[in-house]
């Protein structure tokens, strides 16, 4: 069973961010990415129709052997792993916005997340953000239309520039040095974000922290692939399988999958 694939699935090319942190830790492991694009964004949805969506997701994983899934979308994290790790016996990873670095080591004692509504009206993300926020000034921004333009193939459009420039500035006039990026689409937005923030904000997001949760829960259950040989990686989109290959480069193939 080690060497079967780690299955990731979000609402569309977003994981991908996820992805590459995990692969860039281990190398050696198979890997199945599901975006189900056609269903983007989470978001906005009810928290029982992501439940619906993350169980299609994962039955279609489990059916291609995966031995651990992640549920590399803060949105299906927050509404729908504790019916998943309820459902079935395979271990799961979530993705949590990073709150608690920001919290710890803001000097403005003020921090900005940005979000989807789905994330931000979580129970699990209320929990976390009391948890670690009691003495913290927090800048909830709901990012609308943020993952639409990306999944449109308008990453690096005024259209997105406008948006982010609306969406930074009540958390720029709070003084901010944080900003949390709490959806996993949102890390490719960073090099835009470098231009329009001041250079003592610094952006936090949850690839590397998610990718080490991995390897420890693999180590846990005794599921990490030791075979020294090239890894088998698969990419699935329900989809435009070529915005999810821009975002790839030309090393990996995108397959388009209806599901």
């Amino acid at each position: 069973m080690n060497t079967d694939p780690i299955g990731i699935f979000d609402s569309g090319v977003g994981g991908t961010s996820i992805w590459k942190e995990i692969h860039r830790l281990l190398p050696l492991e198979n890997t199945i990415y599901l975006a189900d694009s056609a269903n983007a964004p989470y978001g906005s949805k009810s928290k029982e129709h992501i439940i619906d969506l993350s169980i299609k997701n994962t039955e279609l994983l489990l059916e291609k052997n995966c031995k651990l899934i992640v549920v590399a979308c803060n949105t299906a994290t927050t509404n729908a792993i504790d019916y998943l790790r309820q459902t079935y016996s395979v271990p799961f990873i979530g993705i949590e916005p990073a709150i608690k670095p920001a919290a710890l080591h803001t000097k403005t004692q003020t921090i900005g997340i940005l979000a989807t509504k789905g994330t931000l009206s979580s129970a699990l993300f209320s929990k976390t953000s009391t948890l670690f926020t009691s003495n913290i000034k927090v800048i909830e921004q709901i990012g609308d239309g943020i993952v639409e333009l990306i999944e449109s193939g308008k990453l690096y459009t005024d259209e997105m520039i406008s948006l982010l420039k609306l969406y930074l500035s009540p958390m720029l006039d709070a003084n901010i040095d944080y900003l949390v990026l709490g959806c996993t689409h949102y890390p490719y937005l960073i090099p835009l974000l470098l231009d329009l923030l001041p250079s003592h904000v610094k952006i936090i997001d949850s690839g590397k922290a998610v990718a080490r949760q991995t390897k420890v829960v693999l180590e846990q259950h005794l599921l990490m692939n030791l075979q020294n040989s090239k890894s088998n990686i698969q990419f699935y989109s329900n989809g435009d399988p070529g915005i999810m290959q821009s975002l790839l480069g030309k090393r990996y193939k995108v397959e388009y999958l209806k599901f």
